[in-house]
C-alpha cells in the first residue's frame, strides 16, 4: 500500500506560505507557514501532523498487540509532542491512557514499550522516543 500527500509552497522561507493536500482528502488545502511552525497561531506544520502520525499509529499497533495477547482495549487515549528546535526534530514523546481489562501492570508494560519501539512511525523516526503509559 501506499499513500501520497502533496505540498504546495509560494513565497520565501519565512514569508511564504503553502498547502497540503492527501489523497483521502483528509487534508484539503491545510495551510501552513514558518509561522504555523514557529507560532500557535491557525495551521499547521510538519510536525503537527508528525505527533498526529505518530499517537495515531502507536494507538493502533498497541490495539493489535492487545488483541495478540487475548485482550481487546475498551479505550486507548495516546497524545504525543513532538519537539522541534534549531531546525531538527529532537523528540517525540507519546502519553497514553488504556481500560483493558483482565490485563496485569507487567505485560501491560511490556505491551506499551514494544509498541512504543515497533510502531511503523516509531522505526521511521531517528529521534528519541519516549513513552509514558498509566493503565486505567
Amino acid at each position: 500500500m501506499k499513500n501520497k500527500a502533496e505540498a504546495i509552497w509560494k513565497g520565501k522561507g519565512v514569508d511564504g506560505k503553502g498547502v497540503l493536500n492527501t489523497t483521502s482528502n483528509a487534508l484539503r488545502n491545510a495551510s501552513y507557514s514558518y509561522i504555523t511552525r514557529t507560532e500557535n497561531t491557525n495551521g499547521t506544520n510538519p510536525e503537527e501532523l508528525i505527533a498526529a502520525a505518530h499517537a495515531g499509529c502507536f494507538a493502533m499497533k498497541l490495539a493489535f498487540a492487545f488483541e495478540t495477547a487475548g485482550y481487546v482495549a475498551d479505550e486507548i487515549n495516546a497524545s504525543c509532542e513532538v519537539t522541534f528546535e534549531a531546525g531538527v526534530i529532537k523528540s517525540s514523546h507519546i502519553e497514553v491512557e488504556a481500560k483493558v481489562k483482565g490485563i496485569e501492570k507487567e505485560e501491560f508494560d511490556e505491551l506499551i514499550s514494544d509498541s512504543g519501539k515497533n510502531c511503523p512511525v516509531s522505526k521511521l523516526l531517528n529521534t528519541d522516543i519516549k513513552v509514558n503509559a498509566v493503565l486505567l
